[in-house]
């Protein structure tokens, strides 16, 4: 599409349930992913002649409107031949979906800065598949279980779990000092801005607040080392948690922003949390924040059984906890 006018699009029935993002980088062949993000923030792009999100989840029926947009002569998928196909570790795969094992340091999907995510090269890597979308998303830092709809009667019917939260996502993190074991909800409501210079952060604030979402998070204390060795600083051996986090709510940062506003950040968070325990904690070897998707359960989109995946702790996770219990090891 080359628009140098105002179009408008239909949302028809197989991109029912897709992001507003994903649909527009499919119709939106040679524009920068940067650029596309940019009319969706400033609110040129409309659905049913309102504002919407990146994440918006569309209906069939929906109409967009896209402004005018002039597109740089090149090969309309010279952007896709520089996406690396690669292969990611699979948890459970049958017609429907498939769940994999996400690494750290690699973004669900290309934007804001990033060239390609998780999504884009797994198409690249099996160019066979008719779909292949995102149910779901993890920050670009966290780890473990990411779903991947192969159909889009899968994609709708898991994507509707999520939305009426019927699905267990449960996350281990790693927090500073020693978690009260009395406090088992953290039910703050939160709220989304932008940095000066673009960059997304989240607070906490009042429940009066004109862009209040409730957030409700579940804490389970797993394990706790009374002195935990970051490195040869004694300053900062300091005690710390293996907690396992259920989300309640599905918002952007949550876990980061509750554990941080309890008092216990969590270890290696560079946006939230203490920067001179990270730093004794990158001497001693640690390389990203410690938060990984654990564990998740849902109901298959076909034959409704209940299926529980898990992504085993990663090694470069796993041995930040030298100083728990041996028990601990086996646990995850």
């Amino acid at each position: 599409m080359n628009a140098l006018q105002v179009t408008h699009l239909a949302v028809d029935d197989d991109s029912a349930g897709q992001r507003l993002d994903n649909f527009l980088f499919r119709h939106l062949k040679g524009v920068p992913k940067t650029h596309v993000y940019r009319i969706v923030r400033s609110g040129e792009v409309r659905v049913n002649k309102g504002r919407a999100a990146a994440d918006t989840k569309l209906q069939a029926g929906d109409v967009l409107r896209i402004p005018p947009i002039r597109v740089a002569d090149r090969p309309a998928d010279s952007v896709a031949v520089s996406v690396p196909g690669r292969t990611f570790p699979v948890l459970y795969e049958d017609d429907s979906f498939l769940a994999i094992h996400k690494p750290a340091g690699v973004a669900v999907h290309g934007g804001s800065g990033v060239s390609s995510g998780v999504i884009e090269q797994l198409r690249k890597a099996r160019p066979q598949a008719a779909c292949l979308e995102l149910v779901h998303r993890l920050d670009r830092e966290t780890s473990g279980v990411l779903l991947v709809a192969k159909k889009r009667s899968a994609l709708r019917a898991l994507q509707d779990q999520f939305r009426e939260r019927e699905t267990g996502k449960t996350y281990l993190a790693l927090v500073k000092g020693i978690w009260p074991a009395k406090l088992k909800v953290v039910d703050l409501p939160l709220h989304k801005y932008l940095l000066p210079d673009g960059e997304r952060r989240v607070k906490v604030v009042e429940a009066t607040h004109p862009d209040a979402m409730r957030s409700v998070t579940l804490v389970k204390v797993q394990g706790t080392a009374r002195e935990m060795a970051v490195g040869k600083d004694d300053n900062m051996q300091t005690g710390a948690s293996l907690l396992e986090v259920t989300i309640k709510t599905g918002r952007t940062h949550q876990i980061r922003v509750h554990l941080a506003s309890a008092g216990h950040c969590i270890a290696g968070d560079d946006k939230y949390g203490d920067f001179e325990w990270n730093r004794a904690l990158a001497k001693s070897g640690a390389k990203r924040m410690f938060l990984h998707a654990w564990s998740l359960r849902v109901k298959h989109p076909v034959s409704n059984a209940e299926l529980t995946f898990v992504a085993p702790l990663p090694d470069d996770l796993k041995f930040m906890l030298k100083s728990f219990d041996a028990a601990i090891w086996a646990s995850y």
